[in-house]
């Protein structure tokens, strides 16, 4: 699969926050404060591999389709794919 910008951009940021709950720490910031980043970088993550799995996923239906070949194993494992995910 190739992994198009905007996927890499979505990481980056994700990146820099994890730097920021970094710098959090180190200037002993509130707990609450630290949980409420790391929250939001969970929630960015989990929509980065939604992301990457519908795009890999629609990319897997179009070949299979083209194929001739049956799409519901495919399916299957992007859904196996979310659900381990979490």
């Amino acid at each position: 699969m190739k992994y198009d910008d905007d996927v890499k951009r979505r990481l980056k940021r994700i990146e820099g926050q994890v730097r920021g709950v970094l710098n959090m720490m180190e200037e002993n910031k509130d707990c609450k404060d630290v949980v409420g980043q790391l929250s939001a970088i969970r929630s960015a993550t989990d929509k980065a591999i939604a992301y990457i799995v519908a795009v890999n996923l629609e990319q897997c239906l179009v070949e299979q389709m083209e194929q001739g070949q049956e799409t519901g194993q495919v399916v299957k494992q992007a859904v196996d794919l979310l659900i381990k995910s979490r």
